[in-house]
Formats: C-alpha cells, sequence, structure tokens
C-alpha cells in the first residue's frame, strides 16, 4: 500500500540563536513514518523566525548601538491603545527624530497593504518613531534600538516589521518628550 510520510508535531522555539542582534529561533520536528511505495513526501522539519534578544545570558542589557530598531507604521499605535487593556501605571512615552541615510530597494519592492507604509521611508527625509507601551522597556524606560546612548552623528540600524527586505540606518537628531509626529512620516518602536 501507499505509505505518506508522517511526522511529529513541532517542539517549542528555541531561544534566538545571539544575543544582542536581530537573528533568528528554531522550531524542529521529525519523521514518524518515511513515506513509502510513492507515499505523499516528508514536508520540512524545521522552521526559524526572526527574533531579538535584549538582554545578554548574563542578564545584563545589549548596547543600544548594536540593536536595530524595529519599527511599523504609525496608525499602529492608534489601533494598539484603542485594544490594549491598561492598568493605569504605564510609563508615558516618548518620540525620537531620525534622519535616514540609507535605505534597502527592498523597501519599495513589497506588494502586500499591510507594507504600503514603507513608502515613506525615502534617504534624506526626518522621520519620527513614537516608544509608547507596551514597546517602552519598564526596566530600562525606553524601547530598544532607540539610540539612547549613541554618539552624535553614529549610524543606527532600524529594520521594518512586516518586510525583512525593508531595513537601513539612521542617525538620531533629538528626543522629544512631548510627541507631535506628522501622520506621514510618523513610525512606531515594536
Amino acid at each position: 500500500p501507499v505509505i505518506p510520510c508522517v511526522v511529529s508535531e513541532w517542539s517549542v522555539w528555541s531561544g534566538c540563536a545571539e544575543p544582542c542582534k536581530t537573528t533568528y529561533r528554531v522550531r524542529r520536528r521529525h519523521v514518524i513514518q518515511e513515506p513509502r511505495n510513492g507515499g505523499e513526501a516528508c514536508p520540512p522539519l524545521e522552521e526559524r523566525a526572526g527574533c531579538v534578544e535584549y538582554w545578554t545570558q548574563q542578564g545584563t542589557e545589549c548596547k543600544q548601538s548594536l540593536i536595530p530598531a524595529l519599527i511599523t507604521t504609525g496608525g499602529f499605535g492608534k489601533a494598539r491603545k484603542k485594544r490594549s487593556a491598561t492598568d493605569g501605571n504605564e510609563k508615558a512615552g516618548y518620540c525620537v527624530e531620525f534622519q535616514l541615510v540609507a535605505i534597502t530597494p527592498g523597501c519599495l519592492q513589497s506588494q502586500h497593504s499591510y507594507t504600503h507604509w514603507m513608502q515613506y521611508l525615502r534617504e534624506g527625509h526626518t522621520v519620527c518613531v513614537e516608544c509608547q507601551h507596551p514597546a517602552l522597556d519598564s526596566r530600562s524606560l525606553h524601547c530598544y534600538g532607540d539610540g539612547s546612548g549613541s554618539k552624535k552623528n553614529q549610524l543606527l540600524h532600524w529594520q521594518a516589521v512586516g518586510n525583512p527586505r525593508c531595513k537601513g540606518t539612521w542617525k538620531r537628531i533629538r528626543q522629544l518628550d512631548a510627541c507631535s509626529c506628522p501622520s506621514v512620516h510618523s513610525f512606531l518602536f515594536i
């Protein structure tokens, strides 16, 4: 008889491959029954997903300049505020202005509707990125990748959520405690 491949359930996701870098985590499954007599082939046995670990294995915070900022459209923040059940103890957020230095061509190549906001990322433009709960870390009181502690004119890295081919560098201009980001060039730390 024709016997298809049978695989186990997925394992739990591993931790990030390396701390303080945009890297990946892994989950695996194994073959329980090999296919025979023309049975259906086995599916992939390993999956990877992107991840960032902001603390070293010794429990110290990573240096900010090593961590890329993960950003999405500012419009997501309005939806996030509506959905979140706050307990009133969250710290107020802040905004950071950056000048975009370099952008990968992948920012303009995505056709998905949820990535249209990436068209507003242009080299030389100033963008405003909001740090708000829950991205605002309660221990350090900042968003990862915000460039706090970086040197003046230091190139910092960012990556767009939803399109791993859209990333680049920027320079931190200033931090604003009262956010008044223009809607078109407004983004959000994740």
